[in-house]
């Protein structure tokens, strides 16, 4: 469950978005300057709503009412960017542990030899990110951010860098982190494609208020569209 009702006044622009959705995989989409990478960095923490409150699977990270607002590194949150922000001067294998030597082992729900595999990972595990392609830093990224051991999975349009054979490929891969993974992914993106085909509910925003929540097909069907 992904519970969000908050509202911030950033300048001139007025963010109020509120959708409670109890499935695998919440595909955000909308036009430019929609608010969608404020909904997740709200999520996150990178940016604190003037009022409201944020829940996810019955932890709530943020509600102005009652005084909570939880840090940035104690909501287990994992942020997949559009630029995939890979330290260069780690090889592949130290960039997905950095994540993981951050969280006890009883906070542990997802092993590295599973994200490896998933990722198709096994063999650049020695090499460093400038050698890798704009799809393989990406999938490294995606890795990292899922050893971080998140209780939530945010993508902000993580293929927006790429060209089309490399995000076909990226989404196939997401799509077995979906199956594999009992991990809730809050997916951005401004493509209704991606969204009919990796997200189970969908919120449609513009200028910064929701304008449809709920099924795929209902939000895809709606007028605001």
């Amino acid at each position: 469950m992904i519970d969000v009702d908050i509202e911030r006044r950033l300048g001139v622009f007025a963010l109020a978005v509120r959708f409670a959705i109890d499935v695998p995989v919440v595909g955000v989409f909308g036009h430019s300057g929609a608010g969608k990478t404020s909904v997740v960095d709200s999520i996150a923490g990178i940016l604190t709503p003037d009022r409201g409150r944020i829940v996810v699977n019955g932890i709530t990270l943020f509600d102005s009412a009652q005084g909570i607002d939880v840090a940035v590194d104690q909501r287990r949150v994992g942020y997949v960017f559009q630029d995939p922000l890979l330290f260069p001067h780690l090889d592949v294998r130290a960039n997905l542990h950095y994540g993981l030597r951050l969280r006890a082992a009883a906070e542990r729900i997802v092993e590295p030899t599973q994200v490896i595999e998933l990722l198709g990972l096994q063999t650049m595990l020695r090499r460093r990110p400038t050698t890798l392609s704009g799809g393989e830093r990406q999938r490294v990224a995606i890795g990292r951010a899922l050893l971080a051991q998140p209780r939530i999975l945010l993508m902000d349009e993580p293929l927006s860098a790429l060209d089309l054979a490399r995000r076909g490929e990226i989404l196939d891969y997401i799509e077995r982190l979906r199956t594999a993974l009992r991990i809730p992914i809050v997916y951005v993106t401004h493509s209704i494609a991606e969204i009919a085909r990796l997200a189970d509910a969908a919120v449609l925003l513009d200028g910064g208020r929701c304008v449809a929540a709920g099924a795929v097909g209902d939000v895809l069907g709606h007028p605001g569209l």
